[in-house]
């Protein structure tokens, strides 16, 4: 891939996110990482060129769905990653604007598979 596609990460856990760049960096994208909130408003108020975010919702309050809102208005595609299986997790991503919504332990196939789904590729 000559122009790297960049992809947002946010999760509350910094290892999980050191994890994820050094994975997705081995896949061919570029991460920008955010581990709060505030870091994910700064991305989102500095970043025009991102194709794409992951969304680890554990470790964050309600107003994460304010910022998953944000990227659909921003017409950034998103994945809700969720700690565990649950049909209301489900329902509020997907009309917060998400795209898919993956459960912990992620499943590698799936979640490529899904990236460049959503990245045309």
């Amino acid at each position: 891939m000559a122009d790297k596609p960049l992809i947002l990460a946010v999760d509350h856990n910094r290892r999980n996110l050191e994890l994820m760049s050094q994975f997705l960096g081995q896949e061919g994208y570029e991460i920008i990482a955010a581990a709060s909130l505030e870091e994910f408003d700064q991305v989102l108020g500095k970043q025009a060129d991102i194709k794409l975010a992951l969304v680890d919702i554990a470790g964050f309050d309600r107003s994460v769905w304010e910022r998953c809102e944000r990227l659909r208005a921003e017409n950034i595609p998103f994945i809700i990653i969720s700690p565990r299986q649950s049909a209301a997790i489900q329902q509020a991503g997907l009309a917060h604007g998400a795209r898919g919504v993956l459960v912990k332990p992620l499943a590698v196939k799936e979640l490529l598979g899904l990236i460049r789904s959503l990245l045309g590729e």
